[in-house]
């Protein structure tokens, strides 16, 4: 599993003060429209009055971070993120942490990054908690198992896609859990609905098996075919047996060649699927490649 930078707008939604909360948040509503220079210079004069706005800093932190309204620039990043962090911002803390972790804007160093998340999750912040999860995962030790999976269950519920994914692959391996398929399939179902394509690859297979939820060929091609537009290797090899053997959708031959040339592009090869599309006539392989370069398009 990879660290997931997962900062962004809905981690800066909790960034006002309750002094903020009974007046508008100029700044971050700024910030929300995509009107990032209006958004950095409401964050800099919020400073100039109160140089103590822990939610000014973590914006002008993200704003360099991502370059967004101002030239990219990961060192001013962490020094805007250090400021808030001093001075308690869970947010700041969780951005650090990754920060540290990456050797992004400082030197790296996993045990500050490490530390940094901690604090962060102690406060409850989703993102710490799903990234420490993943640094415990590492671990053989059935402790840091555990507590990956309590962690994991907080960035969930806040609708944390990659963390509902990761979650759901511990229930189903029975891994820190006691195994659980059905829990397994409602967690992989919402990480779908939170866009996820993993989340939608792995709910499909599971519909597709009927484990943990009943079995459906046809729901299962409609996620295999949502993750596989979104470029998910996997999902657009799966689908293409599908397509080939008729199950779950009508057979067409055409869609499923075109569907395995995008996967053997990403470096999955399957020689089931060659021998299955080996007797393409050159009209419709034409048809495949054509139908292919013009799904890779609309990515």
């Amino acid at each position: 599993m990879r660290l997931s930078w997962i900062i962004g707008g809905a981690m800066l939604a909790a960034c006002a003060t309750a002094s903020q909360a009974a007046q508008p948040d100029l700044a971050y509503g700024a910030y929300q429209r995509g009107l990032y220079q209006t958004a950095f210079r409401e964050a800099t004069l919020r400073l100039e009055k109160n140089n103590n706005d822990t939610a000014a800093m973590t914006l002008l932190g993200e704003l360099y971070n991502q370059g967004l309204g101002v030239a990219i620039d990961p060192k001013k990043a962490s020094e805007w993120y250090l400021l808030a962090a001093q001075r308690g911002d869970a947010h700041a803390l969780a951005a650090l942490g990754l920060m540290a972790l990456d050797g992004r804007g400082m030197a790296k160093n996993p045990a500050q990054g490490k530390a940094w998340l901690e604090q962060a999750a102690a406060k409850g912040n989703p993102v710490a908690c799903h990234n420490l999860a993943l640094l415990l995962l590492t671990s053989e030790t059935n402790a840091d198992v555990e507590k990956a999976v309590e962690l994991l269950k907080k960035a969930a519920e806040a609708e944390i896609p990659d963390a509902q994914h990761a979650l759901g692959v511990l229930y189903l391996k029975g891994r820190g859990v006691a195994r659980n398929p059905a829990e397994a399939a409602r967690l992989f179902e919402r990480a779908a609905r939170n866009g996820s394509s993993v989340g939608e690859v792995e709910y499909a297979i599971l519909l597709f098996n009927g484990d943990g939820v009943p079995a459906s060929e046809s729901q299962a091609a409609r996620y295999f075919r949502r993750a596989a537009a979104k470029g998910n290797a996997i999902a657009q090899n799966r689908l293409a047996r599908l397509l080939v053997a008729g199950r779950g959708v009508p057979a067409n031959k055409v869609d499923a060649a075109a569907w395995h040339i995008l996967a053997a592009a990403q470096g999955l090869a399957d020689p089931w699927l060659d021998n299955a599309l080996k007797d393409l006539s050159t009209e419709d392989r034409k048809r495949a490649e054509k139908l292919a370069a013009e799904r890779l398009g609309m990515r």
